[in-house]
C-alpha cells in the first residue's frame, strides 16, 4: 500500500459523480486535492466537504490555454487523474456534429492536452503519476455510442503509449476502464445497464488500482470480461451478438 499522506494530486473533471468520489476517497487517506472543472461553484462546494486540504482552479479542457494556466496554478504535483467527459447516446438518424465534437474534444482532446502540459514536466523531473480515465466502451464499437466509444478508444491508445514510452522511469501511468457508472451521463440511456455501479464504488476501484503495480484495471470484473473477449470474435460473430 503507498504512503498517500502529504501527497499532492490533481483531479481534472472532479466537480460531480466519479471525479467527485474519488476526490473524496483521496482526501480521507491524506492527499491534498486540487480539484478542477468549469463549474466554480460545484468546485469550491465540494473543496468545501472534504476531510483534508483542497483547493479548487478553475479549467477549462477543450483550451490548451486554459490547461496550461491551470497547470502553472496548480504547481508541483505528485500525480494526475484525468476524470473529465462528456457523453450523448445517439442513433445513426439522431448524430449530432456539434455533440461529437465537444466528445472527442473533451474525452480525448482534454486528455491529450493535460498529457501534453504534464508528460515533459514528469519527464524531466524523474517522476510522476498519471490516471487516465477509459471505458469498456473503448474495447470495440457498440450502438449507439458513436462519439463516445471512438474518444475513450483514443485515451486508452493514448495511456497505453505513454505507458510504453514511460514503463521503464519513475513516472507511472495508469488506465481505468469502467463500465456504467450512475452519474448525470448514464442518466441519458434509456436501456438496461448491466452491473450499473455507484461513483462511491468506482472510486474504490480506481483508488486500488493507484495503489497497484499494474497499468490498467478493467471493471466491474465481470462485465469486463465480456469486452476482453469481444476482442477475440471475428466480426461476423461480434456484430451479430450485440445486434
Amino acid at each position: 500500500m503507498i504512503d498517500w499522506n502529504g501527497k499532492r494530486y490533481w483531479l481534472i473533471g472532479a466537480s460531480e459523480g466519479l471525479g467527485r468520489a474519488l476526490a473524496h476517497q483521496l482526501s480521507r487517506v491524506g492527499v491534498e486535492v486540487i480539484v478542477s472543472a468549469r463549474s466554480e461553484d460545484r468546485l469550491n462546494d465540494l473543496v468545501a466537504e472534504l476531510p483534508g486540504r483542497a483547493r479548487a482552479v478553475t479549467c477549462d479542457v477543450s483550451s490548451l490555454e486554459s490547461v496550461s494556466k491551470a497547470a502553472e496554478e496548480v504547481g508541483d504535483v505528485d500525480g494526475v487523474v484525468y476524470l473529465a467527459g462528456v457523453y450523448w447516446p445517439m442513433k445513426p438518424k439522431e448524430i449530432d456534429a456539434e455533440k461529437l465534437e465537444l466528445m472527442a474534444d473533451v474525452n480525448l482532446g482534454g486528455a491529450m492536452r493535460v498529457a501534453g502540459v504534464m508528460v515533459p514536466k514528469f519527464a524531466n523531473q524523474g517522476r510522476g503519476h498519471i490516471v487516465f480515465t477509459g471505458s469498456l466502451s473503448g474495447f470495440r464499437g457498440l450502438p449507439g455510442a458513436v462519439g463516445y466509444g471512438a474518444s475513450k478508444a483514443g485515451v486508452m491508445s493514448l495511456a497505453e503509449t505513454l505507458y510504453a514510452d514511460l514503463r521503464k522511469t519513475n513516472v507511472r501511468i495508469q488506465l481505468a476502464n469502467p463500465g456504467f457508472i450512475k452519474t448525470r451521463l448514464t442518466n441519458k440511456n434509456d436501456f438496461k445497464m448491466p452491473f450499473l455501479m455507484e461513483p462511491e464504488d468506482a472510486a474504490r476501484e480506481i483508488f486500488d488500482h493507484m495503489n497497484s503495480p499494474s497499468f490498467a484495471r478493467n471493471f466491474p470484473t465481470m462485465f469486463s470480461w465480456v469486452f476482453r473477449l469481444a476482442n477475440l470474435l471475428p466480426d461476423w460473430a461480434y456484430f451479430r451478438l450485440i445486434s
